[in-house]
């Protein structure tokens, strides 16, 4: 297997471990155990629990981001897409999946002086802030017009 789909696998199993039983209840061990790997694979890859994390905070983030995007667009122009912000949240939330917010989760559970995790997740909610700005200025001149 490749060194990018082993990363991928302990990336993925770590993203659901954590997000459904929280960073502070997944141990090294069960993350290696679910991927099926060696120790020394995992450590091959990531540093620390730490790096898993943040691997973990931005997977969940780019398919997130991702999801909002194809969805959001694939209305049409103006109103449509501006209202389907709320649409996809509903549906996200309403998921049979859903455990909250994978950034709350995470950061209620690290210390408070844990700078990188805490980075990452203010910026991930300064990109989402970012996005439906955009979203919302490309289709206010359509909604305008209307």
């Amino acid at each position: 297997m490749k060194h990018a789909e082993v990363k991928d696998r302990i990336t993925e199993t770590a993203s659901f471990l954590f997000y459904k039983n929280g960073y502070n209840s997944t141990g090294i061990n069960q993350i290696i155990a679910e991927a099926g790997i060696a120790k020394a694979t995992l450590y091959n890859h990531f540093k620390s629990k730490e790096e898993i994390c943040l691997a973990y905070l931005q997977h969940k983030n780019i398919n997130f981001l991702k999801d909002f995007e194809v969805f959001t667009t694939s209305k049409p122009k103006g109103k449509a897409q501006i209202l389907a912000i709320f649409d996809f949240l509903q549906l996200f939330y309403q998921d049979k999946d859903f455990n909250g917010c994978w950034c709350i989760k995470t950061v209620s559970e690290i210390p408070k002086d844990n700078e990188s995790i805490r980075n990452e997740i203010q910026s991930q909610k300064n990109d989402f802030i970012v996005l439906i700005a955009k979203l919302i200025t490309n289709n206010l001149e359509t909604v305008k017009s209307a």
